[in-house]
């Protein structure tokens, strides 16, 4: 079970620069917990199912405890366990249990044994990653079974050719991350964590899970609806063998409200009589369930469930090109969210948490979330959709860096442009049934910023039901469906468009220091650009200010604003909650009023 990569090139790099061996990290000074942490144990973690928009009755979590090993690179599947490791939190994570890190120059094994529950006979048997970050290879009962790049979308194998019949099952995978010293996407993670760059995540980060299907089964689909033609029109990813009928039923609070089955092109179109919209001010979601039969035989059935609304730029009374939502103006007014956390890193410690976040946002009066150069498990767009929460979701960033003035993009590397574009575009798959997600961001700020109107068609002919803001910040194209700034503290616009919008990526970044709510007491590792308050006063007072300011620009035809940020995040500490979830900054009924002179 030798591992051989071929990022030789690299291996040979790290050799040539005398990079140190990756050593055991102990928790930060000032480590913190969340209300949630205590709530964790082996038998509880992340137990929900984790796709709600394709629900199958059978399924088995493989959450829990898994043994361990870092080996260097390169080396045989261990003979020894290390320990034990609490999945599907990243080892680097206190709730892992073993907080290390391992670095671009060893790997990280895991090892779980399991059993495949009677009742799935005669099925075939898929194993789900939801998220492993990043090159990952898997075997079971010591056969490869397969491996995957990316660390953001979920894969799947079929291990049934491989499952030994009423006996034990044993999984064993490698996981090999070079981070940021990579080019793939990585976000805001950081083998060296400071200043706006997070620890790294390694290895499984989202739920690892079982399930039992026929031999054939219901494919996977797109959900686009026509709010003014009242459908809702679903297209399978892989035609129907002979014999084979989909159908698919709507329902309205337990009420069936339309049916219809597969036709030409294998397609299905809901046709509904009346239509309840989705919005942040009524999150309506019908349910949804579709059926596989074969000669009128019951073989497969999922639950699922969609939203009514659409997405676009029209004209303004005053000309203004702005964003509508269901044909209607709305200011979008929200905030940046890194999704880290002080005890999980890249995954939240419970399912409650990862809604709390949203729930709280949605409180204080915003409308929007920038999910920021991260891609979150489907539940966390399961809870916007439930409780109607816009959401920008950026594409994970990577390899090199362009300037402000640069006037051309980066010149990425085959493999790097392919593994982005490979990852992007399963993203997008994952999530476009998510009525929330309304504008997709392939760039921030230059960061790893190339090819940039082939990156924006490329994207617009995966989804051409969403918005595009191609490049939130620097750099910008002309490209797009939006021209967005960044201006700290801001706030600040560019003139209006005639057929862009003009909207706001990033704002505000205004500090408080929080005693005993710190990841770090040391400062100096803080950005550059954040502006610190004194006291929550002064800081009620700034922000207050920074609303006034933007009810201004917004006359003068800015549709959308996004604050930094939801919360601390390590040595950041300008978040309107501590990096904890502890502590609210601002009293929350003082902020809702403040936000309700922009979205009201």
């Amino acid at each position: 079970m030798k591992i051989k990569y071929t990022r030789i090139v690299w291996l040979l790099a790290m050799a040539l620069t005398q990079v140190r061996p990756a050593c055991a990290q102990s928790a930060p000074s000032g480590a913190l917990t969340t209300p949630w942490t205590s709530q964790v144990t082996p038998q509880n973690t992340h137990s929900e199912y984790p796709r709600p928009q394709f629900v199958r009755k059978d399924w088995k979590s493989l959450n829990g405890n898994w043994d361990y090993a870092i080996t260097p690179l390169f080396s045989d599947k261990p003979i020894q366990w290390d320990g034990h490791i609490l999945v599907p939190y990243p080892i680097e994570s206190l709730l892992s249990g073993v907080q290390k890190k391992i670095g671009p120059e060893r790997l990280l094994w895991y090892h779980k044994t399991f059993t495949i529950p009677t009742g799935w006979n005669n099925q075939h048997i898929l194993l789900h990653f939801q998220a492993v970050d990043w090159d990952t290879r898997v075997w079971v009962n010591g056969r490869l079974i397969g491996e995957h790049r990316g660390g953001y979308d979920a894969f799947t194998f079929d291990i049934t050719g491989s499952i030994r019949p009423g006996k034990e099952q044993e999984i064993v995978l490698s996981v090999w991350d070079p981070g940021n010293e990579g080019d793939q996407p990585n976000g805001k993670q950081y083998n060296q964590p400071r200043s706006i760059w997070y620890t790294s995540t390694t290895g499984i980060w989202q739920t690892t899970w079982l399930e039992p299907v026929p031999a054939e089964s219901i494919p996977a689909f797109t959900l686009t609806t026509d709010i003014d033609k009242k459908t809702a029109c679903i297209v399978f990813d892989k035609p129907l063998p002979p014999g084979y009928t989909l159908r698919a039923a709507a329902y309205d609070q337990g009420k069936k409200t339309a049916t219809a089955q597969t036709g030409l092109n294998n397609e299905i179109t809901l046709q509904l009589s009346s239509v309840k919209l989705w919005s942040p001010a009524n999150p309506f979601l019908y349910d949804l369930t579709i059926t596989l039969y074969r000669a009128g035989t019951k073989m497969d059935e999922i639950n699922s469930y969609f939203g009514m609304r659409s997405i676009g730029m029209e004209k303004d009374k005053d000309g203004f090109t702005r964003l509508v939502l269901n044909h209607k103006p709305l200011f979008q007014f929200g905030t940046l969210d890194q999704g880290f956390w002080p005890d999980g890193l890249y995954t939240a410690p419970t399912d409650e948490a990862l809604k709390y976040d949203i729930e709280m946002q949605k409180d204080l009066g915003f409308n929007v979330i920038r999910k920021h150069v991260k891609v979150e498990p489907q539940r966390w767009y399961y809870w916007c959709d439930k409780l109607g929460m816009l959401v920008w979701q950026d594409m994970p960033s990577g390899d090199k860096h362009i300037g402000r003035q640069d006037t051309a993009d980066l010149k990425r590397s085959a493999q790097s442009a392919t593994q982005y574009m490979t990852e992007w575009e399963q993203i997008i798959r994952q999530h476009k049934n998510a009525p929330s997600i309304v504008t997709w961001v392939p760039f921030n700020e230059g960061w790893g910023q190339f090819t940039t109107e082939k990156i924006v068609r490329f994207t617009h002919d995966l989804d051409p039901s969403r918005l595009i803001d191609a490049t939130s910040g620097w750099c910008d194209r002309g490209v797009g469906d939006m021209h967005d700034t960044h201006s700290y503290p801001g706030p600040d616009m560019t003139p209006p468009e005639p057929t862009r919008a003009t909207v706001l990526g990033e704002f505000g970044g205004q500090a408080l220091v929080t005693k005993d709510h710190m990841w770090v007491k040391d400062l100096s590792l803080a950005p550059g650009h954040i502006r610190t308050s004194p006291t929550p006063e002064d800081l009620r007072a700034t922000y207050s200010r920074l609303v006034d300011s933007l009810v201004l620009l917004k006359k003068k035809g800015l549709s959308a604003a996004i604050y930094t940020q939801a919360t601390d995040v390590e040595s950041e500490v300008n978040g309107l909650m501590t990096y904890d979830r502890k502590i609210l900054k601002i009293d929350a009924g003082e902020l809702k009023k403040i936000n309700a002179r922009l979205t009201e």
